[in-house]
């Protein structure tokens, strides 16, 4: 994973180094290309690092990168989606674990279907819990 730089300020990340052959046609690279080479186009290697865990439904990631003691570490933000967006995300995932569960509650399914009654009524009930839809309990599907 590359950035590419001019006068020291980023211009593109993440780069590829098929971008670099393809803005220079006229250039012919080593199949390995040494850092200083790399860097005589304003392009340096970033230090890959892993993704803080976040909850998919309610906010997204964006990744940057920062020149830290002279070298470029990927970095990661979690943003919070706006509510309606959050909302709709929710909303799906419950009706997506309601389709799943449709079948527990034909006369004959071979499972406590009181059970799977109340799971379901705990799905319907999300929208209303009080952290909806950022801190949502989800019911846990019967055994």
């Amino acid at each position: 994973m590359y950035i590419k730089t001019h006068n020291g300020a980023p211009v593109k990340f993440p780069y590829y180094l098929g971008e670099l052959t393809r803005e220079n046609p006229g250039t012919s690279f080593p199949k390995e290309m040494p850092a200083s080479l790399l860097a005589s186009f304003g392009v340096y290697e970033v230090t890959p690092t892993e993704a803080p865990p976040f909850d998919s439904l309610t906010h997204k990631l964006s990744q940057s990168v920062a020149q830290v003691n002279g070298a470029w570490l990927q970095t990661w933000e979690v943003h919070q989606l706006d509510f309606a967006d959050a909302a709709n995300n929710v909303r799906a995932q419950r009706n997506r674990l309601l389709s799943e569960s449709d079948w527990t509650q034909l006369t004959d399914a071979p499972v406590d279907a009181a059970s799977w009654a109340s799971y379901r009524q705990d799905l319907r009930d999300i929208t209303a819990q009080a952290g909806f839809p950022w801190d949502v309990k989800w019911p846990l599907e019967p055994q």
